[in-house]
């Protein structure tokens, strides 16, 4: 799950809210901006091609839940990149 805080100052990731990775995106929550934004900054930060993304709930919505469709020796890469970036924050409990 993702929560998304659009119109922000900068692209970021801020942490946890609640059980939900928590990014902060510049794009206004206007015609898919901030959902295009999502896949952006996800596919940039984690390093894998934007088609591999998928929101799949939550087009209207802050919260998201979004697929990443990988090959399976590459999630387990993945896992440890988000557990990096949410370590990265104060507040994030340990991965």
């Amino acid at each position: 799950m993702v929560h998304v805080q659009p119109g922000a100052s900068r692209n970021q990731i801020v942490g946890l809210h609640s059980d939900a990775l928590k990014l902060k995106l510049t794009a206004p929550p206007l015609e898919g901006r901030a959902n295009k934004a999502c896949i952006e900054f996800l596919a940039e930060s984690l390093n894998v091609p934007k088609s591999s993304f998928e929101i799949v709930t939550g087009q209207s919505s802050r919260l998201k839940r979004i697929r990443i469709t990988c090959p399976p020796a590459q999630s387990v890469r993945l896992r440890k990149r988000l557990a990096e970036l949410v370590a990265a924050y104060p507040g994030s409990p340990p991965g």
